[in-house]
């Protein structure tokens, strides 16, 4: 594990991609092969089945730190990372630890833990930590909270090891997704030039738009690009190979979930792969709040699939017959894609093209979002074969104009890792008759000086702490943007918004100049909530 510790830090270092790619190479070249299969496991994201909750792992510390709670708490606010903490109070300081490798730490050690009972686990969890030096207390409690995050992306961690292989990235994408477990025959086969797919529920690696940011005039004629609808939903692969699965982007099997859409696409008849949206649909798209209602079930009732019923809206292809079909245009892989479906079964559709004859006509169409209760257009390039991740200049998101609101902030929170001395989490509230009503929590969209000018502020106009947390007072006014608005039992204010973000700091108003609830049921009736 002292290897991948220290290539954990020589990415942590540094935010090249170069260096990246040459850090993971350098590790995966030397490491045994079932040390190569967990290296590539963590680092594209994947983690254990969680050993043990951060907040226990915080009562373990002061015993072993030798501190007292309230200082190891203290600690912990100022640090931010939990990791960090406890490799900072409790770590042995010798270099010359007994060594194990990662497979062996993870197969011997951890993953045995589960069987463990309460006491067995504590004292062989603080004995590691009493043993390791700190690099790798840092990294064994990170494997044990899964919370290894070190910015290494998957297409960067594909790069590395298809340079490494010799084999194509798109071939190591594509093998790594879905069931991939690790194991050193799982390496050997990941590197195999020859190697064949005998997982039929692999999904392909998705192909992300980038935002336009420009006038779409700028990308040249109209005629040569496919306008379709921003579905607001869950981007899926429908995978047909005797049986049916269902992937999520976040490579999750949600079959289960959605048996209306895994029952439509068995009548496909032929191995296939279709990319798109799930979608709550009755007549229409519902919010995304009643989609919520399914995410989280493993299994879904008669009366949830009744009241929230879903469809599979499909606007690709991505294998036909059996057959890869990436590499062909788009203009043919829709083609086939509109005669493959056909309205068998209204629980799998087509995203319908948006027409217009000139991006002026396709600007008023986008206009209609709202109404659609979708989040803009989708421009992609007739000719364009499908890629792997973001690859900018063929596939653009043209998305409508956020909702936004004026906003008090009323709570405040450091940030994590680098921004750990810093409050960078902030929660933000409107009026209800006197009364402000919390929002939203947002945590980007200020600058690095807005942030510690913010930062500053907040410690001198603290009201009262409440562990991490700090309230403030009501003074601060800031413009929140979002995508979506939407009904919710769950929050004081009935309403939940889709992925807020700061959109500037608004010096010129006064708390009282802020919106008020009322104003933002206005924007929810409107958005048809």
């Amino acid at each position: 594990m002292k290897a991948f510790a220290t290539l954990y830090s020589e990415l942590d270092a540094t935010n090249s991609t170069l260096a990246k790619v040459a850090a993971v190479k350098r590790y995966l070249a030397q490491a045994p092969p079932a040390d190569a299969a967990w290296a590539v496991h963590f680092l594209s994201g994947g983690r254990l089945k969680r050993l043990v909750g951060g907040a226990q792992l915080r009562q373990w510390l002061p015993d072993v730190a030798g501190y007292p709670s309230w200082l190891v708490e203290e600690s912990y606010a100022a640090v931010g990372d939990l990791a960090e903490t406890v490799s900072l109070l409790s770590a042995g300081n010798a270099d010359d630890a007994p060594e194990a490798s990662l497979a062996d730490w993870v197969e011997e050690r951890l993953l045995p833990l589960h069987e463990a009972d309460p006491d067995t686990r504590r004292e062989r969890i603080t004995g590691w930590w009493r043993a390791l030096p700190p690099a790798q207390v840092f990294l064994l409690t990170k494997l044990l909270t899964g919370a290894l995050r070190v910015g290494v992306s998957q297409t960067l961690l594909a790069r590395a090891v298809a340079e490494l292989a010799g084999v194509p990235k798109a071939v190591i994408q594509h093998r790594l997704m879905g069931h991939w477990r690790p194991s050193a025959e799982a390496w050997d086969a990941l590197l195999d030039p020859a190697g064949e797919d005998e997982d039929r529920s692999r999904p392909y690696p998705f192909f992300l738009a980038s935002p336009l940011e420009r006038e779409p005039a700028g990308l040249g004629d109209p005629s040569e690009w496919l306008a379709e609808w921003k579905w607001d939903g869950i981007r899926a692969q429908v995978v047909v190979r005797g049986d049916v699965f269902i992937w999520t982007r976040g490579e999750e099997l949600v079959t289960g979930r959605y048996p209306e859409v895994a029952a439509a696409a068995a009548k496909l008849g032929e191995r296939c792969v279709l990319d798109g949206e799930l979608l709550a649909w009755r007549d229409g798209v519902l919010p995304f709040g009643q989609l919520q209602r399914r995410i989280g079930r493993k299994r879904v009732g008669k009366k949830l699939l009744a009241d929230v019923p879903v469809v599979f809206m499909a606007y690709d292809l991505l294998e036909a017959g059996g057959e890869d079909v990436r590499g062909k245009p788009l203009h043919e892989r829709r083609a086939v894609l509109d005669a493959l479906v056909a309205d068998r079964d209204p629980s799998l559709r087509v995203s319908p093209p948006v027409n217009a004859d000139s991006w002026p006509q396709l600007a008023a169409r986008r206009e209609e979002s709202r109404a659609r209760g979708v989040e803009g257009l989708m421009l992609k390039a007739r000719g364009s074969v499908y890629g792997a991740g973001r690859e900018r200049g063929a596939w653009w998101k043209w998305k409508v104009a956020p909702y936004t609101v004026d906003a008090v902030m009323i709570y405040a929170q450091a940030g994590h890792g680098r921004r750990a001395s810093l409050f960078t989490d902030y929660t933000f509230a409107v009026w209800q008759g006197g009364e402000l009503v919390p929002l939203a929590k947002a945590y980007s969209g200020l600058d690095d000086g807005e942030i510690r000018e913010l930062d500053r502020w907040i410690r001198r106009n603290t009201l009262e702490r409440f562990g991490p947390v700090r309230s403030v007072r009501a003074e601060q006014v800031f413009e929140l943007a979002f995508e979506g608005i939407n009904v919710s039992s769950r929050h004081k204010s009935g309403i939940a918004v889709r992925f807020p973000r700061i959109q500037r700091w608004r010096r010129d108003l006064a708390p009282a100049d802020a919106d008020r609830l009322e104003d933002v049921r206005r924007l929810l009736e409107a958005a048809g909530g």
